[in-house]
């Protein structure tokens, strides 16, 4: 790209001497710390395999930019806070998006696709191909095991994409007071990957569809490990008969919130009274629990119910999840602790939306929109299993002050004020082995380098007062140490 012929600026705000300005003519990127990513990313042939999926209807003797070039342009701009297509327009130019799509900086022939050649790239999508990126989506969570695992956690949750336009299929819900779509995710509290996700119109029930979501990803799973341990939550949107009956058909254990109306009101009635006095009596939190057999007048058969009441300086809180865990009539409160562990995976949600830009559904054709989301939870599946594979191996003595830890517990184990002073400290130890995309971004992803372009190899010049630069080392060895697939 050529040097822009611009006059001297400068600036006098710096007591008697002058900040002159000036324009460099070597090739400069501030997304450097892609480059690491771009390792990982080839040792596990990420991106490729995902574009694999993908079927070329171009004519091969036109074709400029390859499919898994478009692809990694994409994603690799949404993990660089770019979801846009317009974005691409520039980063066309860059050096390091150039290099991470297999372009040499400053060549003939280098730059990389325009917004609306990626569009028609998005906009050529079919039905076909959403079926085997959702195959893909499986077939990354089943590699990332190296042994089979004994228990598999799925949650399902809904969430909010507020339309941007005229998009195909956005439709105005009333309780988020807004045009939207409401696409469903599914991930897995094991190790934080999304398994699957579905774009759906913007009114529809939070469980539509989920019962063949979750078919699908029951027979995959026990066609590999038969013997694996099914446990499936979700929120109230979900506690409808039809998932009952399907995780029943299915042999997997679930806990689902229902609401709770005026029957489990008044069977619970003297529970809540009884936390009350506790609670006046103790100044201390209180938190009870009962089941009970429920029917509800639409339900065709009874359901165990699971229901929590809770006293505190706020005020009073009931809760309820229908549950078919066994023991749930004597062990109730495990089963309730359980369940609110799910609320790790409005975490995964908000990483998608708030992370990766997954709210960004721009297109206005309802299937390109649909990809686009693919890209966006590709973007984040990716990252997730880049975090795991370089977060530090620490131990509740590495993280225990004065022994305020109980070391004699797993981790797993732990609970209320435990549990939350572990895992900041955690983060705080090792920020990107536990940080959400925003975090990447501001330690590792947003840096400045000159990319000097030789014969025999490509320099990448940091710079030595980066204060994360032992991160960018540390992060660059471990992905070098992994053996390619």
């Amino acid at each position: 790209m050529s040097i822009q012929d611009v006059g001297q600026l400068s600036f006098d705000f710096f007591g008697g001497r002058p900040l002159d300005i000036e324009i460099s003519e070597a090739p400069l990127t501030t997304d450097a710390g892609l480059l690491p990513i771009r390792e990982f990313d080839e040792r596990i042939r990420f991106t490729e395999q995902f574009a694999a999926a993908l079927h070329d209807l171009r004519d091969s003797n036109g074709v400029k930019h390859s499919l898994a070039a478009m692809v990694r342009q994409r994603l690799y701009g949404v993990l660089a806070d770019y979801e846009d297509q317009n974005d691409h327009d520039t980063l066309r130019y860059d050096p390091a998006f150039q290099i991470i799509c297999g372009r040499t900086p400053g060549e003939a022939g280098s730059p990389l696709a325009s917004q609306p050649t990626l569009s028609r790239f998005e906009n050529a999508i079919s039905i076909a191909d959403l079926w085997r990126l959702r195959n893909e989506l499986m077939d990354k969570f089943i590699q990332s095991y190296a042994t089979p695992p004994a228990r598999v956690t799925l949650d399902m949750d809904a969430f909010d994409d507020p339309a941007h336009g005229q998009q195909q299929l956005t439709l105005f819900h009333g309780h988020y007071d807004q045009n939207q779509y409401l696409p469903v995710a599914i991930t897995c509290a094991e190790n934080d990957l999304v398994r699957l996700v579905g774009l759906r119109h913007g009114t529809c029930p939070a469980f539509l569809g989920a019962d063949d979501d979750l078919r699908y990803l029951v027979q995959r799973m026990r066609a590999v490990w038969p013997d694996v341990e099914i446990v499936v939550r979700g929120d109230a949107g979900f506690g409808v008969p039809i998932m009952y009956d399907v995780c029943r058909e299915l042999r997997v254990t679930f806990t689902f919130g229902i609401g709770v109306n005026p029957v489990l009101k008044r069977e619970s009635k003297d529970l809540m009274a009884k936390a009350v006095a506790q609670y006046e009596q103790t100044k201390e939190p209180q938190r009870l629990f009962m089941s009970l057999m429920y029917q509800a007048e639409s339900w065709p058969a009874a359901q165990r119910v699971v229901i929590k009441c809770e006293a505190n300086d706020l005020g009073t809180n009931c809760r309820a999840v229908v549950t078919n865990r066994a023991g749930a009539e004597v062990l109730i409160q495990p089963v309730y602790d359980e369940y609110t562990e799910r609320g790790e995976s409005e975490n995964r949600n908000k990483e998608i939306k708030c992370g990766v830009c997954g709210d960004r559904l721009r297109d206005h054709r309802f299937m390109a929109n649909f990809f686009r989301l693919y890209l966006h939870v590709a973007a984040l599946n990716l990252l997730v299993l880049l975090r795991r594979h370089v977060t530090l191996p620490l131990t509740v003595a590495d993280l225990s002050e004065s022994g305020d830890l109980p070391k004699d517990l797993p981790i797993e184990a732990f609970s209320g004020a435990d549990r939350k002073r572990f895992f900041n400290r955690r983060r705080a130890k090792d920020p990107l082995g536990q940080g959400h995309a925003q975090t990447w971004r501001t330690r590792l992803i947003k840096v400045a380098a000159e990319m000097i372009v030789r014969a025999r190899r490509i320099i990448i010049r940091l710079s030595s007062t980066w204060p994360h630069l032992d991160e960018f080392y540390a992060i660059t060895r471990r992905v070098r140490a992994l053996d390619p697939r």
